[in-house]
Order: structure tokens, then sequence, then C-alpha cells
């Protein structure tokens, strides 16, 4: 039981624990299960949603009061009860106790207005059409016609219709995550205040949980719920953080699980129902008023679906919370905890209400529900007939389904108010968006190290591929002579390891695309800056790729033979460690523009090859065709190719490696640098080009993820 932010538990062997709230005491059964056997299965759930409510009330109000008394309270006591506590009658399960009603109304009633509201894409042609009728544009498509509905605090909403009808179209408009010029903020209103700012302010208000689970994998559930905390609740203390969790994880039946991986087709971890209460979790975090869920049962067994449903009817009661979903036939028993239902039909509105009241309609038009189907099964069988009998049937309403709309707005006052809201937000704009981004910043550095060190495929892929690589290259060029051939083999040695080193950064790919996702969901939600996210991958990843690149320089250098100073070994190393964070910095801009693996890993082949042709080893600059020179200038090979034959032969210049007969030198380390146009020592010039680069494609990255972030639907 979680009770003020705390995991209370008692021994198994104990018929009572007992719960302290401040100055109060619940004592409350060891096993409620036992209790409630002999009751009905809607009795038990509502001694369950009674124990959840008080529950989540303390959890998300640290300090409560019950019933503004001093007394204890005991609950659900029964003969063998501690002393001082009295046996209930059996009417006490078919209502709640007062202690226990008053929590149910913690928070204050809200209440979700949508009225109106229309959806049109406009489709972009295809080839053959735009080439065939070049004077046709695409007729454009309507999501959603007019839909309107109310839902209100405690309920559970659920949109249903055949596939196609707009029922994830309008759950991502109400979350806001659409662009700007598709939303109508004078459609939507919460507790008759007009959504007026822009789609930002709903999704910050609403929770939204899509029908994919993008989870990291190699995160506990417990590690995935306290990032989130860390990331959604900047304001509360670590202590409290970890607290809130708990108690999330004790509502949503995740303690068992709480130190086991999520895992996901590749890594084993926890089964796909408890996914999906980890993927509700994330997006409750913040307690936000408004949960919205995209089919939460699609892909799991019917055990799960129920367990899913029930879960989230115990929320929207304990904590008074408003709950959207789409389904697909539910089953009967998952009828029981839906309170409304909106039933859609080619965008348009057939049924806003009650099961009963969907029963109603059908049998005024004439038709008898079979036995072996409900009421909702059935109306998708006859959909024609209820879309064509709607506006008949529109003057039989639910008492909820279209009362208390706001009054509708004229432009100009959309306009007003819209104005008037940025400007609030503009002088709400405080002073410490340096802190926030360095508390990002730290809380993502933590999760980037988590997942480098259990990620094995990457951690030591990347790691024996330095040494193997290294050790492997080191004896093929075992001491190499310091001659006329050796001076080719050295130019060989280089070319080759700047392709190893570039190309080895490509295992990273698949865990970059794996991240996206889940990237564009926290972005989107405002639960951190991709700049934060882009810096923080920076920080981490530069010391482990400097160990890498020390693993692979120390066997290379010193096998082959190459110039014996410390201060030229300690320069091989360094560069060795720009080209590694210049490859990397390239695979995660790619990784931003590719839609999966197998693009992305064709577009990085072909961009390496490139500058690998271009680079002045193959072809000289002279050679090059003028149409193709921009490419020396961009290739990622030039520069550090150049700056390793510097290193090597600057401070040989006056050494001879090939003498002709009669000691004359025809083949000096200033020869050797002559030849590739090596005149000055442009080391430093090259090693600021190089770093250029790897800003350069970072930044790129951070402009195509915060673009994609700023339209994701996720």
């Amino acid at each position: 039981m979680c009770v003020n932010g705390q995991l209370l538990s008692s021994p198994t062997s104990a018929k009572y624990f007992t719960i302290s709230i401040k100055q109060k005491t619940l004592v409350v059964p060891t096993s409620i299960s036992t209790l409630i056997y002999p009751l009905s299965h809607l009795q038990q759930n509502a001694v369950h949603t009674q124990v959840l409510a008080l529950t989540m009330a303390a959890c998300f109000h640290p300090k409560p009061t019950i019933n503004g008394e001093d007394d204890s309270v005991i609950l659900f006591s029964t003969s063998s009860s501690p002393q001082g506590s009295t046996s209930p009658s059996s009417s006490s399960y078919h209502s709640p106790p007062p202690s226990l009603s008053s929590h149910h109304h913690s928070r204050t009633s809200h209440k979700l207005t949508v009225r109106n509201l229309s959806y049109t894409i406009h489709l972009k042609g295809s080839i053959p059409d735009s080439f065939f009728h070049l004077a046709q544009k695409p007729k454009p498509v309507e999501v959603l016609k007019s839909v309107s509905f109310v839902a209100r605090s405690s309920e559970i909403v659920a949109i249903l219709g055949p596939s196609g009808t707009g029922k994830s179209s309008l759950l991502r408009i109400i979350s806001g995550r659409v662009n700007d010029k598709d939303f109508d903020p004078c459609s939507i209103s919460i507790d008759d205040h007009l959504m007026m700012r822009s789609p930002d302010q709903l999704r910050k208000i609403c929770g939204f949980v899509a029908q994919e689970d993008n989870l990291l994998p190699l995160l506990t559930v417990r590690e995935t719920l306290i990032f989130s905390a860390k990331f959604r609740l900047k304001e509360m203390s670590s202590k409290e953080k970890e607290e809130r969790v708990e108690c999330l994880m004790q509502e949503l039946g995740l303690l068992h699980v709480a130190d086991s991986f999520v895992g996901d087709e590749e890594n084993r971890g926890i089964s796909g129902g408890e996914r999906k209460r980890v993927s509700i979790g994330v997006d409750m975090i913040h307690d936000p008023l408004i949960l919205l869920l995209d089919e939460p049962t699609s892909g799991l067994d019917s055990s799960s679906a129920l367990q899913v449903i029930e879960l989230l009817a115990s929320m929207a009661k304990a904590r008074g919370r408003t709950v959207l979903l789409s389904i697909h036939q539910p089953s009967y028993r998952i009828l029981r905890y839906i309170s409304k239902f909106l039933l859609l039909s080619r965008g348009s509105v057939v049924h806003n209400g009650s099961l009963e009241l969907l029963e109603e309609n059908i049998q005024r038009l004439g038709f008898q529900i079979p036995t072996q189907l409900n009421a909702l099964e059935f109306a998708m069988e006859i959909m024609p007939a209820l879309e064509a009998s709607t506006p008949k049937l529109a003057v039989v309403k639910d008492k909820d389904s279209y009362e208390s709309y706001p009054q509708v707005w004229s432009d100009e006052e959309c306009n007003r108010i819209q104005q008037r809201d940025h400007d609030d937000d503009d002088e709400r704009m405080g002073n410490f968006w340096f802190f926030s981004n360095l508390l990002e910043i730290m809380f993502l550095c933590s999760r980037f190290w988590k997942i480098i060190y259990r990620t094995k495929q990457l951690f030591l892929a990347r790691t024996m591929q330095a040494i193997v690589g290294g050790l492997g290259l080191a004896s093929v060029y075992v001491k190499v002579r310091k001659d006329e051939e050796g001076v080719a083999e050295r130019l060989g040695l280089f070319a080759f390891s700047l392709s190893f080193l570039l190309s080895s950064t490509v295992e990273a790919l698949p865990i970059y695309l794996q991240e996206r996702r889940v990237l564009m969901k926290e972005a989107s939600r405002g639960a951190y800056k991709i700049s934060s996210y882009m810096i923080a991958n920076t920080i981490v990843f530069m010391p482990f790729l400097f160990a890498v690149s020390i693993l692979f320089a120390v066997p290379v250098y010193w096998i082959v033979g190459l110039n014996p100073s410390i201060s030229a070994f300690a320069f091989f190393t360094f560069v060795v460690w720009l080209i590694i964070l210049m490859a990397s910095s390239l695979v995660l801009f790619l990784s931003a523009i590719s839609p999966d693996f197998i693009s992305g890993n064709s577009l990085i082949c072909t961009v390496l090859g490139s500058f690998f042709l271009f680079s002045g080893y193959f072809i000289p600059k002279d050679n090059i065709p003028k149409y193709w020179l921009f490419m020396y200038y961009v290739s990622l090979y030039r520069y550090p190719l150049d700056t390793l034959l510097t290193n090597e032969y600057w401070s040989l210049r006056n050494e001879c490696f090939s003498w002709r007969l009669g000691n004359m030198c025809i083949l000096s380390g200033n020869d050797v640098l002559k030849s590739r146009g090596l005149e000055k020592d442009t080391r430093w010039i090259n090693v600021g080009i190089m770093f250029g680069f790897f800003l350069f494609y970072r930044v790129l990255c951070w402009i195509i993820l915060a673009r994609k972030a700023s339209t994701t639907t996720i």
C-alpha cells in the first residue's frame, strides 16, 4: 500500500496493516481479496476502487486530511480485527465509506468540451496523377466532420467505429498533436476555457499514450518512470519524485517487475500488458487532467486487455481524471467500465452517450439486438442505418452529451484571446532557463551512460573493433622501413585507417534510430529540449570514443614504428579521436534523416564512399573535374589524411628516405609533404576544420530533430 508517497508493507502472516497519514491511522486487511471473496465481481471492484482512491489521494496529495478530523479511521475490519474496531454490515460494501468518498473529489471536477471539430487532409498528388492530370488537384479528405461531445471527470469515454473513421485523428487533435495550421483553437475547451494558445498548450495538459510502446528496452521499469519523473517534475525534490514513482508503480500493479528490463523484440523483458502499463505510467507521472489512449488494448490478450481497462477505470474514479480511449469491439466485461461511448462513422458522430441509450436507439429503428452480440457489436453491423437516422435520433440525448457547450466565438474574439495568451506566456518566462537545461543535461547524461553500458553490441563491439582492428592492422605493417617503399606503405596505412575508423561507427545507426522515436515522444511532450539531448549525447560519447581511439592508436603507432616522438604519438591519438567524433556526428545526422536502418545504412555507405573517392588519395586535386571539386573540400577524409602525413613527416623534413648512387638524396620528408601540397604546417588548421565538421553535423542533426519534434504526432 502506498501512502504519503511511501510504500508500506507488512508481514504476510499479519491480518491487517496500518496506514498512517499525518496523524491519521487506517487499518486495512493484508489480503483484500480474501476479505471480499464472498462478494460479487462488481462488489469486489468497488472495494478495490475505494482502497485505490485513498491510496492515490495520499500519493498525489502529500498532506491529506480525512473528514477534517484527528480521530483514527478504521476500514474493512472483521471479527478478528484489532481491538476497538467494529464489524461492518454487508451494506458497507455497496457504498463507499465517507472517508473515502471525500477523496473521490479531492481534485476539482473538470470538463472537456469538443464542439464542431472538423479535420481535413489535403493530399499530395502521386506521380502518375500529377503527370496525366496536371490541371487537377487531389480532392481534400474530410477525416472528421463537426464532431461534438463532452467528457467529464471520473469518466471513461470510448471512441469506436470502423477502421478509417478518424478515431486516432480525433485523439491526436485533442492531445495537441497536429500542426498549428490544422488546429482550430475555438473547437476545444476545458472548463469552458478555450485552448487559444497553440497545440502545445494541450500537449502539456493532456497525457497521450500512443498505440506503440515507445520505451527504452534497456532501462528497468523503475528507471523508466524515475527518468520520466525527473524530466516532467522538475519542481519536486529527488525524494518526492521517488515516492511518486513508487506510488505510481503500486497503482499500475508493476511493483513485482520494478527492477526488470522493459525489453523489446530482441531483448527479453516484461510482458506486453505490463509494457502497456509502463507506457501509461510514463504519461501519467505528471498527473494530467486528461488522459488519452490510442487503442490501449491492441495486441493484448483478453485478460491483459481487461486489466488495462480496469486500471484506467480505477484511476479515473480515484483521481477524478477524464479518460478518453479508442478501442475496437470491446468485450462484454470491458463495457462495464466505460461511462460513455462516442461512435463514429466516416468522420461523423452517430452515437454519443451511454450503452443503454444506444440500445434504445437501435430498438427505435426497429432492430432487435441478437443475444450473442452486445449493442456495440450490432451497431457496427447496422452502421449505415444508424448514420442515416442520426438526425432523427438526435432529439434523444444523454443528459451530459451536449449540454453546457461554451459560446461560439467570433474570429475577432479568437484572435484577441490568442494574442492575450501569447502575452501571458511572455510574462511568465522565468529566469531559470539555464538551470533547467543543466538539470536536463545531467539526467540525460545519466541515462545515456546506463544505455551505453548495457548495450553490449555497442559497448563490446566498439571496444573489440578498436583492439582487433588496431592489432590486425599493425600486424600487416610491422616495423615499416624508412625507404621509398615504406613511404608508400605509410600512406596506405593512413588511408586504410581512415576508412576503417570512419566506417566503424555505422553499428550505432540502429541504436540512434531506436532512440529517435523515444526522443520524439519525450521532446514533443516538453520533457526536455532537443538541444539538451544533443549536448548530453556529446558529453557522454566523447570520453567513450576517446577510450576507443586510445585502444586503436597504441598498437598501430608503436608496432608499425611511426614517428617515435611522444608529442607526435599524442597528436596521432588526438587526430584518431577527432576522426571518430566526426564519423559519430555524421552517423547521428544521417540517422535523423533516414526513415529506417536499410535506408540509413545505404546512405552512410554512399556518403563515405564519395568522401573517400574525392579525398585526393585516388585522384589528385588537379585531376578532379571542376564540377566535383567541391567534394574535395567537404571530404571528411582529406583533412585527417593531410594531418596524419604532416604529423609523421614534418619533424623529419630533412631526413632522407631514398638514396641514389653517389649519396644523392632523391626522397626526403620534405619531398613527401610537397607531393601532397603540404608545404606549410597546417595541422592545427585541419584540426579546427575537423572539429568544425564535428559541430556542423550535430547542429544539422539538432535542427532536423527539433523540426520533427515540433510536428510529430507520437
